[in-house]
């Protein structure tokens, strides 16, 4: 199984015109993703890679109803327009991927999705794949290399940082340890989707044994999820890395959400919140794959398998 896509899922594509989203919809494609329609307002009748473009989301949900999707490539200006117009439409997904939108548009973004069925993801996410199934976003870079980056596997893996996505599939992979679906939640203050909803989804989902986990200073993600993890909210082993242990306070890391602020944040406490409840977290993240082996490894044994 896969969480959130699969070989049934039907996408759309919101700035389809612009030159990124061009790059991405050849990705989807080519990897196999069935992406049925385009948005950009003014644009309507165009084809873009052989897909169908509209005006609005609602005329293109008019003609192609299985649409569940919408991978949104807008400037960050736009993405708050962009996300209320896919979730007025009722699409159960969305892929938020500027970076940067503003943090008080996000915020009304996230409001306005708990307000109906709509999942949001990102912004500022790289998307998610779930290898040999289904890919959403700009994950992989290209076809050919998401299908040598991501294997099929028991392992779900969760990242904020969207490289380092695939780089913890990577270190998976060169132990033989492919995923069923590795999502990039986004590296911003204010993301759709946490690290506590991820978790939720994999523990729900039968054939995820393991998550693993890149995170990094900045925000309390990680804090949040020991407490979650406590409660038993996620019961599934857990292997994680966190980034930025020499990271100055006042001073971003990379990300708009990374940064230790009045001593809060810091990646040692939040692997050390996480060491607590009782996660494996490892201090160089080139060790994470191993780990995970020997981890899993354990687990079937203490279940018989």
């Amino acid at each position: 199984m896969a969480i959130l896509i699969d070989e049934s899922t039907a996408v759309m594509v919101q700035g389809i015109t612009g030159r990124e989203a061009q790059v991405r919809v050849r990705l989807m494609k080519e990897y196999g993703t069935s992406v049925v329609a385009g948005v950009t307002p003014g644009r309507g009748g165009m084809t873009v890679e052989g897909v169908p473009v509209y005006n609005t989301v609602k005329e293109a949900v008019e003609n192609h109803p299985g649409v569940t999707v919408s991978a949104i490539f807008v400037p960050a200006r736009a993405a708050k327009v962009a996300a209320f117009e896919a979730i007025d439409a009722g699409l159960g997904l969305i892929t938020l991927h500027p970076e940067r939108v503003p943090q008080q548009d996000m915020l009304e973004v996230i409001s306005h999705a708990r307000g109906g069925d709509t999942r949001v993801i990102g912004p500022n996410t790289i998307g998610l794949v779930s290898p040999g199934k289904s890919l959403v976003g700009m994950i992989g870079a290209r076809a050919d290399l998401a299908r040598e980056f991501f294997k099929p596997g028991p392992v779900g893996v969760v990242s904020r940082s969207g490289g380092n996505t695939t780089t913890l599939c990577y270190y998976l992979n060169r132990v033989g340890l492919g995923q069923t679906t590795a999502i990039g939640i986004g590296g911003d203050a204010f993301v759709g989707t946490t690290l506590i909803d991820v978790l939720t989804l994999f523990e729900e989902d039968s054939e995820t044994e393991m998550v693993a986990f890149f995170g990094e200073v900045g925000t309390s993600v990680e804090e949040d999820a020991s407490e979650f993890i406590k409660q038993g909210g996620f019961t599934k082993p857990l292997v994680g890395y966190v980034s930025g242990r020499y990271a100055r306070p006042g001073v971003r890391f990379g990300h708009a959400g990374a940064m230790v602020s009045r001593g809060l944040g810091t990646a040692q406490g939040k692997a050390a919140a996480l060491r607590e409840a009782g996660a494996n977290m490892v201090d160089h993240f080139g060790d994470i794959g191993e780990v995970a082996k020997k981890v899993l490894a354990a687990e079937r044994a203490s279940r018989g398998q």
